[in-house]
C-alpha cells in the first residue's frame, strides 16, 4: 500500500482515538469499548475505499507498534471492527422499520460485550434478527455460550410461535406476555435415549437435567412439582410438571406427551387448570396457564381444539436428541453458565 501524507495524517488522528478510548475504558470499560470498535470500523470503513484492501493489514501494524500492550487491535479484530460497523449502519442489511436508527443500535450494542457483538453480527442474516438477540442477551444475561446456543438453535424462529388462545382466555396485559414466553418448537438436544421410550422417561430427564430444561423454557420458570398431585372430589390426579412464572405472576401446568397431538388432551389439560386455579392458585395469582408438549401436531387440529375452551393454553412441540434436524443442532453451554443463568436475577 503507498503511503502518503494524507494517510499519516489520519494515522495520528486514529492513535488519538487509541488513547482517548483508554481513558474512558477506566471509567466504563464494555460501553467505552463497543464505542471505540464502532468508531474505529466506521474510520477504516470511510477510508478503506481510498486506500485499498491493504489498509487493515497496514493500520494494525503501525497500531500494535504505537500500543504494544494494548489488545484488541490485531488485524481480525480490526477487520471485525469495520465488518460490526457496516453491518449496522449500510442499508443493505436492514429490515427494520424507519424508526430504529443507528443511535439506537449504538446504544444497545454498547450494553453488551464485543465476544457477544462478533457471535450476533457473523451468525445473524440480518439486523432485526440481530437486535432480536442483542435484546435477549440484555434481557437474560446470557452467556457467550447460551447465545451461541439460541442463535444455532434459532430462537427467533420459535419464540412466541406456540398456537395459544391467551387473546381470549387472558387479561390484555398478561396475553402478549404470555404468547411470547411460549415457544415451538422446544429443543431439548440434553436429553439422549438409547432405546425407545415413554413419556415417563423422558419426564424423567428433563427432571435430571432440570437446570437445562429451565434454562430452555426461558426466564422466569420456577420448577414447583413433578408429579404433583391435586385432589378433586375423592379422586387423585397428578400433573406432569408444575412451574410458576415470576413475570407472569401465574402457575404453569406443562403436560408431556410422547405421541402426536390429539385433540381431547386439550380437555384433560382444561381440568387440570381450574383445579389448580381452585386448589393452588392465591387470589393475587393470574389464571394458571397451560402447555401441551407434543412430538407433533398438525396447527389447524390444536387451533380447532382450543377454539371453544375457556383456560389458557399453548400447544406446542418438542425436539430431542434422536430427532434433531442439522439445521436445529447446537453446542450446549457448561454446567457453570448454566448455573450463572439460573443464579441471575429475573
Amino acid at each position: 500500500m503507498e503511503i502518503d501524507i494524507s494517510y499519516k495524517e489520519w494515522l495520528i488522528e486514529l492513535k488519538g482515538k487509541v488513547r482517548s478510548s483508554q481513558i474512558k475504558a477506566a471509567i466504563a470499560v464494555n460501553s467505552a469499548l463497543i464505542e471505540f470498535y464502532w468508531d474505529l470500523g466506521m474510520m477504516i470503513s470511510e477510508k478503506e475505499s481510498l486506500w485499498g484492501d491493504k489498509l487493515i493489514e497496514q493500520v494494525a501494524q503501525d497500531l500494535q507498534r504505537e500500543f504494544p500492550n494494548v489488545k484488541g487491535l490485531s488485524r481480525r479484530n480490526l477487520f471485525y471492527a469495520m465488518s460490526f460497523y457496516k453491518y449496522y449502519s449500510e442499508p443493505i442489511h436492514c429490515q427494520l422499520s424507519e424508526n430504529i436508527n443507528n443511535d439506537l443500535v449504538q446504544q444497545l450494542v454498547a450494553q453488551i460485550p464485543w465476544g457477544h457483538n462478533i457471535l450476533i453480527f457473523t451468525k445473524a442474516e440480518n439486523r432485526e434478527v440481530a437486535l432480536f438477540y442483542i435484546n435477549q442477551t440484555i434481557s437474560n444475561q446470557w452467556s457467550r455460550a447460551t447465545l451461541k446456543t439460541q442463535i444455532e438453535n434459532k430462537l427467533h424462529l420459535r419464540q412466541g410461535n406456540a398456537i395459544n388462545n391467551f387473546s381470549q382466555t387472558l387479561p390484555n396485559e398478561v396475553s402478549s406476555l404470555a404468547q411470547q414466553t411460549l415457544k415451538d418448537p422446544y429443543v431439548f438436544d440434553f436429553l439422549s435415549f438409547d432405546t425407545e421410550y415413554r413419556e415417563r422417561d423422558i419426564e424423567n430427564q428433563l427432571m435430571e437435567n432440570v437446570s437445562k430444561f429451565l434454562l430452555e423454557l426461558g426466564k422466569g420458570f420456577a420448577f414447583v412439582g413433578q408429579q404433583y398431585h391435586i385432589k378433586v372430589s375423592d379422586r387423585d390426579y397428578y400433573l406432569d410438571l408444575l412451574f410458576y412464572h415470576t413475570r407472569l405472576k401465574c402457575y404453569v401446568v406443562c403436560e408431556l406427551k410422547n405421541t402426536r397431538f390429539q385433540p381431547e388432551y386439550t380437555g384433560k389439560l382444561n381440568f387440570y387448570l381450574s383445579a389448580v386455579d381452585s386448589l393452588v392458585k392465591m387470589p393475587e395469582d393470574n389464571p394458571t396457564i397451560g402447555l401441551l408438549l407434543c412430538r407433533e401436531k398438525n396447527s389447524i387440529e390444536a387451533e380447532f381444539a382450543l377454539r371453544d375452551i375457556q383456560k389458557p393454553i399453548g400447544i406446542s412441540e418438542y425436539i430431542i436428541t434422536n430427532n434433531l434436524p442439522e439445521e436445529l443442532k447446537s453446542s450446549l453451554p457448561t454446567i457453570e453458565e448454566i448455573e450463572k443463568e439460573l443464579i441471575y436475577d429475573k
